[in-house]
């Protein structure tokens, strides 16, 4: 059964999310390079079947762009066009970073780990994708 593929892209590094076959459960798949992101996902789409990829879209709480969103959304337009077929959500991830910090504290992860951005990239993609889930059912 195909996945649901969750992106959370930054500048540095994209956290990246997948749910189980049967797309109940969103889990943290990888966080990489940004500039590596397309051949990784070229690679990922080989190997795993995706139905949907569901991008994590920046913006403020009174629904204007932040600093983030040229940058994603210059993302976005390479992926429609690298990837024409893939049927593509635009997600608010409004405070995901802020919630995978949480998660992230109550879960028990040291201090150490915490400060790893890219740990926070991976949660923040889960988080995007399981809001997403929820949305949807």
């Amino acid at each position: 059964m195909p996945r649901t593929l969750a992106i959370d892209y930054g500048a540095k590094r994209t956290g990246l999310a997948v749910t189980d076959p049967m797309e109940i459960i969103a889990s943290p798949l990888d966080v990489i390079p940004s500039h590596t992101l397309e051949n990784f996902l070229k690679d990922y789409f080989k190997k795993e079947e995706v139905k949907r990829v569901v991008i994590g879209m920046p913006i403020n709480t009174d629904g204007s762009a932040t600093n983030a969103t040229p940058l994603v959304q210059a993302f976005i337009n390479r992926f429609k066009k690298v990837f024409p077929s893939m049927e593509l959500i635009l997600h608010d991830e409004r405070y995901t970073s802020k919630m995978a910090l949480d998660a992230m504290i109550t879960g028990g992860m040291k201090k150490k780990d915490r400060r790893n951005k890219g740990n926070v990239d991976k949660v923040s993609a889960t988080i995007i994708l399981q809001s997403y889930l929820e949305s949807i059912q």
